[in-house]
């Protein structure tokens, strides 16, 4: 997106679009379906960016190309991202960027990287010797929910290649991913496959760029982090991909090291989750708990990038493209975006054991389960980033080939349609998060780079 973010992306498309008194606009045609109509139909957008439900709206609070309030550009292709309470009805949004060193249209020192000396160069994790940085980091905004505008907007993060998903700490941090494993190169003066921490702070700043190494370098995905235990749980984004925890040594300090494990699926011995009809595996079977086991893990630097393969080998589970993951309910949610016997989507659910971590869970063990595989790309084409609504459904967004859905799950696992993009191009709608002490809803449109906020008569809701 050029011109000043496309003029501001029209001055934010007047900043809402709602669908009040919506009986006048067109219903979206119905491509999608819905096990539960808990919302009604789709309502066509007439700014054609966000089709939905009758007396629901959004808010436009962020474009690419934005001047933000540290004076660099708001870089592109913003991906997951947390919401996190602060004072006087606000809102602190931790956003991801998945960017690499290539791509300058989208970067936020501005094409040529020449905004890049306003920046302590202690503060990026990777300059590219100088001449090539990596753009992926993330980016804090301060939102007003009171009045829907963003107060500050500032890059938090710099440095970092390929910012995917990541998850929110109990402690007010926000783990962020990197969904690669590339090394140190003639671009490149470290290797990359790291997660970093940035505190959810309105403070304009950025955080020392600290690689938590022993938490795996691989194609990191998402996190989730147990509040009674405060055990970190990852996805990996591979065709066969590992599920793992982090163990810390100390309490809310991840800098300070732990044990990396992979999930085993107790008498199940590299088990294959993925149902795919092609590998000959016997079927994963749906809603059917299993005791599971932890694995430790060796070499989690992974310099030859086979950290999965030879957990598989000792009798690791693999999934089908671990993404989006989620703490809620007192469980651990994730999505396996291509599982199934359709290869169009997959969503697990982990209960930890009460004596998760500890020798005691040997006796006791958490278990997993295959809780959806509804293999019907109309009802769900690759959920990717999800999360838990503040009255327990999940709420996940698409990254399909065609349109892109914000989809909720209730309880009880019935699928239903919450919102459709309907911007130019079918870009995958990603990060999406609640206000934890206000009924908003956030979401980004990866491309051309739009992060939304929605609200309406949410159902069930207690906040």
């Amino acid at each position: 997106m050029t011109a000043a973010g496309f003029l501001g992306f029209q001055k934010h498309l007047e900043l809402t679009a709602n669908t009040q008194g919506a009986s006048k606009q067109p219903k979206v045609s119905q491509p999608y379906q819905s096990q539960e109509t808990k919302y009604g139909d789709l309502i066509a957008d007439p700014k054609r960016l966000l089709d939905l439900p009758e007396g629901f709206s959004y808010t436009v609070l962020s474009v690419t190309g934005d001047t933000m309030s540290d004076g660099l550009k708001t870089p592109g292709a913003p991906d997951g991202m947390a919401a996190f309470a602060s004072k006087d009805d606000k809102v602190i949004l931790v956003r991801n960027h998945e960017l690499s060193d290539s791509q300058t249209f989208d970067g936020p020192y501005g094409i040529l990287n020449e905004n890049l000396g306003k920046l302590d160069p202690k503060k990026l994790y990777d300059r590219g010797h100088g001449t090539r940085p990596q753009l992926g980091g993330t980016t804090n905004i301060v939102y007003d929910t009171k009045t829907r505008r963003v107060e500050k907007q500032f890059l938090s993060l710099a440095g970092t290649e390929r910012n995917c998903a990541g998850g929110p700490t109990p402690w007010g941090t926000w783990i962020t991913c990197e969904e690669t494993v590339s090394k140190s190169d003639e671009h490149r003066e470290f290797d990359h496959g790291y997660n970093f921490e940035v505190p959810a702070t309105s403070k304009i700043g950025l955080v020392d760029p600290v690689p938590l190494k022993d938490m795996g370098r691989f194609n990191h995905e998402a996190v989730a982090v147990d509040p009674a235990s405060g055990i970190v749980y990852q996805t990996e984004d591979r065709n066969d991909g590992l599920i793992t925890r982090f163990i810390p040594k100390e309490p809310e300090n991840l800098k300070a090291g732990g044990k990396l494990q992979a999930m085993v699926i107790k008498d199940k011995t590299s088990c294959d989750t993925r149902n795919w009809p092609d590998k000959g595996q016997p079927r994963f079977p749906v809603e059917q708990s299993m005791e599971v086991e932890w694995m430790d893990l060796e070499d989690t630097e992974n310099p030859c990038d086979k950290l999965r393969e030879n957990a598989y080998k000792a009798g690791a589970a693999i999934f089908a493209r671990g993404e989006g993951m989620w703490y809620g309910n007192n469980r651990i949610y994730f999505a396996c975006t291509s599982g199934g016997i359709a290869k169009s989507g997959q969503i697990f659910i982990y209960e930890p054991s009460p004596y998760e971590g500890t020798k005691k869970e040997l006796n006791h063990p958490g278990k997993v389960m295959l809780y959806l595989e509804p293999n019907n790309s109309q009802l769900l084409e690759y959920g990717d980033n999800l999360t838990v609504a503040p009255w327990g459904d999940i709420v996940l967004s698409e990254d399909g080939a065609k349109e892109q859905y914000l989809r909720g799950i209730t309880p009880a696992g019935k699928i239903y349609t919450l919102a459709r993009s309907s911007y130019v191009g079918n870009s995958e709608l990603c990060g999406v998060t609640f206000a934890p002490n206000h009924p908003t809803l956030f979401v980004n449109i990866q491309r051309p780079g739009i992060t939304i906020a929605i609200t309406g008569p949410w159902k069930n809701s207690d906040v």
